[in-house]
């Protein structure tokens, strides 16, 4: 942490959700929401950047009040970008192949595995894993049963998934082929997870492209988070902020270190370094 630092203007303030923005209960706390309401009334815009799909994200966007043709969500770990009436700015998507690949790897490596649509996750083990039911309530998507063979070459598949007891995911991770990792963006986003994208797609990257588009530089970007799916985008920021609880990794990239989840971090956060 860098306390002398020198900061720029912040335009831009990218929030991850699960670990960052929600609290030690997953709950959205007041101090958060009044911290995020003071940033947007100074005109500064407020992109939540999260590994769940958009319909897994609106109920943080009502609560904070943002709404609208001119506002934005980075979603499916940076697979998507998407402006809040549905226009999709950029979608990076896997492939028919690449599926058939990534599960059979689940396989081999004794793993659940799922991938999600912009509509549903779609599980490939009928005994379904805990943390894909969890994953189902969390983001708001029907769970499918399906075999490989029923899925058809067309399905745009945004994103892959690991999903067993953190165990097994640690084990799993620690075996991945680096071929796998040279040519798909692998990351673990949780205990329990391995999140498994088009190369293309990071926080980072579609955060990068968004505030091109914004027509604002990496020095106009303050970007919160705590796994090792925010450390690309705690990386382009100008103002790269690790929550307290972050991991090791994540910590080490940022400019600066906040409080954790549990004490109203990404308040904190926007009251000392944006506003």
């Amino acid at each position: 942490m860098f306390e002398g630092a020198q900061f720029m203007t912040i335009k831009l303030i990218a929030i991850d959700i699960d670990g960052t923005l929600l609290n030690e209960k997953n709950h959205l706390a007041p101090a958060t929401i009044e911290a995020v309401g003071a940033a947007r009334q100074k005109g500064i815009k407020v992109v939540l950047c999260t590994g769940r799909p958009l319909s897994g994200v609106k109920p943080y966007l009502d609560a904070l009040k943002i709404t609208g043709a001119d506002e934005y969500a980075i979603t499916f770990n940076g697979a998507m970008s998407q402006s809040l009436d549905g226009q999709v700015i950029t979608h990076q998507t896997l492939t028919h192949d690449e599926f058939l690949e990534t599960e059979m790897l689940a396989r081999k490596l004794g793993v659940h595995y799922q991938f999600e649509t912009m509509d549903a996750i779609y599980a490939f083990n009928r005994d379904l894993s805990p943390y894909s039911v969890g994953e189902s309530y969390l983001v708001r998507l029907p769970i499918k049963y399906r075999t490989p063979e029923e899925i058809k070459p067309d399905l745009v598949i945004s994103k892959a998934m690991f999903v067993d007891f953190p165990k097994l995911i640690t084990k799993a991770n620690t075996n991945l082929p680096q071929s796998l990792r040279d040519k798909m963006y692998v990351v673990q986003s949780e205990p329990f997870f391995i999140e498994i994208m088009n190369q293309k797609a990071s926080k980072g990257n579609a955060l990068q492209a968004l505030s091109k588009d914004l027509g604002l530089t990496a020095e106009n970007i303050m970007a919160i988070g705590d796994q090792g799916n925010d450390l690309t985008m705690i990386e382009y920021a100008g103002t790269g902020v690790a929550m307290g609880n972050a991991i090791d990794e994540v910590k080490a990239a940022a400019t600066v270190i906040t409080k954790p989840n549990s004490e109203d971090g990404v308040a904190y956060a926007i009251n000392k370094w944006a506003l």
